[in-house]
């Protein structure tokens, strides 16, 4: 099992925490912004702001899964949900969208094992 530091405790993360961490810090970094890993990171930051279209939407799913299957190997992405309950017109002007994103668990995949413990899912 990977183990890492808690970017705001300073404190030892393992499992699907740092799994989480480390998804969230993927879609946080543009490209180029790592001196010594300038193709780390995802290309959402160029879709973020456009009309939120069907075209646009597959944009950013494509971008979001490439980005997890380069980077992240202890999760793969099976699909995007949209729950109902947050789907509203206020939401959605404000760019709410409040998309989930259900995969296979792999913890011991930066080993090589890619069994899947669980599907899991993840709030975007």
């Amino acid at each position: 099992m990977s183990t890492g530091i808690d970017r705001i405790t300073g404190k030892p993360i393992s499992g699907w925490p740092h799994v989480l961490q480390s998804i969230k810090v993927i879609f946080e970094t543009k490209f180029g912004e790592r001196v010594m890993r300038r193709s780390f990171g995802s290309s959402i930051f160029g879709i973020l702001g456009q009309n939120l279209t069907p075209s646009t939407m597959l944009k950013f799913y494509t971008a979001i899964a490439i980005a997890i299957e380069v980077w992240e190997p202890r999760f793969r992405v099976r699909r995007f949900e949209y729950p109902n309950t947050e789907i509203s017109a206020d939401n959605l002007r404000q760019g709410k969208i409040g998309i989930r994103m259900v995969g296979d668990y792999r913890p011991r995949a930066l080993e090589g094992d890619m069994t899947v413990e669980t599907v899991k899912t993840v709030r975007l």
